[in-house]
Parts: structure tokens; sequence; C-alpha cells
């Protein structure tokens, strides 16, 4: 694998990191190299860093298509942070100069809504679509059709957990004090609990108020990060249900905030969620 040249920008949203890459005219990574280079790609030491690898690519059913890999070479369905910076490089290099554009995922087809200030681009709202609490869609192995707010054992404890799917699965367990947990220890049991076939994300939760929370993240395949969208629209979406969170809900991650709106769509919840992309910068490999 020679990755010698390959142009990329660097971009975040909210602390969510990314190399993004532009295949919207073809291939630039062979699809048989796609896993071993995201994986160096994301290295934070040997390549360039990153929490998930991006690709802009061609699409027969939407504006533009959009691919995510986690930094252990698996491809993910969606990143709501990824998204926002998706928006924000199709944009500004000009791939797509839409201030609103249809985006093809593994997990359906998004729409994103860009808001300018002097042509650039500032904040970006998406429609996340629909979610899932059946346990068989998300996939979970349960006996229970839904899994909401139920004791879930892990280690040495129980967690009162959701579980839910926007296209990618997350666990959601509200706590009293996201401080006192220990995140490196309970997120990766979770992640890979024996109920979960697929694994899952893990998203701890201190309600604040009933439009206002903040969430620690252990994302499938990546750890730690600072932020997740989905699992930021996960939250909001089982907070509503759950009776916790109006309609409306501001939510903190250790990156920033992220604003969120439930709707109802065909007797399932979907939401729209708002916040920021940031470039900051471009490269090259040598």
């Amino acid at each position: 694998m020679d990755l010698k040249g390959l142009k990329f920008s660097k971009m975040h949203g909210i602390g969510n990191d990314f190399p993004i890459i532009n295949e919207s005219a073809g291939e630039v990574i062979p699809e048989a190299d796609k896993a071993e280079a995201c994986r160096f790609l994301c290295h934070r030491h040997f390549g360039v860093g990153g929490d998930g690898v991006l690709f802009v690519t061609p699409s027969d059913v939407a504006d533009i298509g959009y691919r995510m890999f986690n930094p252990d070479g698996s491809e993910a369905e969606m990143c709501g942070n990824g998204i926002r910076c998706f928006g924000d490089f199709v944009y500004r290099k000009g791939i797509l100069k839409q201030e609103k554009m249809t985006v093809e995922t593994k997990s359906g087809i998004k729409t994103i809504e860009i808001t300018l200030e002097n042509d650039e681009p500032v904040l970006f709202k998406v429609d996340m679509g629909t979610s899932t609490f059946k346990t068989p869609e998300i996939p979970m192995a349960s006996d229970m059709d839904e899994f909401l707010d139920s004791p879930l054992e892990v280690l040495d404890t129980t967690f009162n957990t959701t579980a839910i799917s926007v296209g990618n699965p997350h666990a959601i367990i509200f706590v009293d004090n996201i401080d006192e947990i220990d995140i490196d220890k309970y997120g990766p049991a979770i992640e890979t609990h024996e109920v979960f076939p697929e694994k899952i994300n893990v998203h701890f939760v201190e309600v604040i108020s009933k439009n206002e929370g903040k969430m620690l993240t252990w994302e499938r395949g990546a750890g730690v990060t600072l932020a997740c969208g989905t699992g930021a629209t996960s939250t909001a979406i089982s907070g509503f249900k759950l009776g916790l969170f109006d309609s409306e809900v501001l939510l903190h991650l250790p990156g920033g905030d992220l604003k969120f709106n439930v709707y109802e769509k065909e007797e399932e919840l979907g939401a729209f969620m708002e916040g920021p992309a940031q470039l900051v910068f471009d490269g090259e490999i040598q």
C-alpha cells in the first residue's frame, strides 16, 4: 500500500476529528487497501490522526455519496459529526456548491442545510432520519420487543439501558452523575457485551433539565471520543421517549454542544441535529 501523494483535509465537528478524502471523481484508495489505509491515517503517532476517515463518493440516488471508516478499519453506517464535516468540505472545496444537499450514506439518504456567513459555511442542520427501538433491528439478543431503561448486567454492576438504532446501534444509559462513571472500564465491556452481536456505541447521559443534558461517549471501533453525532441524536430521541427530555434539547459533549429537535414521523421518532464543523488544515502524505 503506497499512499504517497494522497491529498486530504483534516476536519473536526466539536472535537470529533477526521481526515476526509475526495473520491467524487473516482477511486483514490483502492477498495482492497481502504481498511489498512484508514488504520494508518487514523493513527495519532504515525498517521494523520482521527476518529475515522471520511470519503466523498459519487451517488446515483442523491446529490453526493458518503462513506466512513473507523480507526480499526471497519466501515461505519454513518457519523453525525462526520456528516457535518462532509457538508463543509464538499461546499468549501466546490465539489457541490449547494446550501441544501442530499447525501447517500449506508444508513439512508440524509439532508444537510448549510448556514452561510460571507459565503463561509458556519452551521449545519441535518435531518438524521427516524430511529428504531426494536431489538432485532439494532440488533440485540433479547426476548424483549424494545429494551427501554431496562437492567443490563455489566461486569460488577447493572445499568438501566436503552437500546436504539439511528442507522447504527447505540446503548443509552441515564445516570445521576457522569463524572462518577469509569468509561474506560464500562465502555468496552458494554460495546462487546454478548447481547450486542455487532457491538454497540455506548453513551452515559446526565439530565440537567427537560431541555439540557450532558454526555460521555465510547464509540464502537474507536474508543473514547470527544463527540458522537449519532450518539447525541440517539440520546435526544431516547430521552424524549422516556419523558426525560422535551422535543427541543441542547446536549453538552466534551468537544462542544449540539442542538436537537425531535419529531414523529409515521409512528417513529426522528431528529434534526444542528451544529458546527471546522476545517483544520489541508495536507498531503509524503
